[in-house]
């Protein structure tokens, strides 16, 4: 194999490490912005006056 073509081959691996890289931030990204946003409609859809009396009549 040429030096040429070696360094073609190599170019192309590292483009590929890179991008792969690329998209496993963005993935990392979003997954952390869809937990936050999970833990917020969770703190929004508490409702602390409902379950603090339990009224039993017989």
């Amino acid at each position: 194999m040429d030096i040429a073509a070696l360094s073609i081959s190599l170019a192309q691996y590292n483009l590929s490490q890179a991008v792969g890289l690329s998209v496993l931030k963005i993935a990392n990204e979003q997954s952390t912005e869809q937990a936050q946003q999970m833990a917020k409609m969770m703190e929004l859809s508490v409702q602390p006056n409902l379950g603090g009396n339990l009224d039993i009549s017989g």
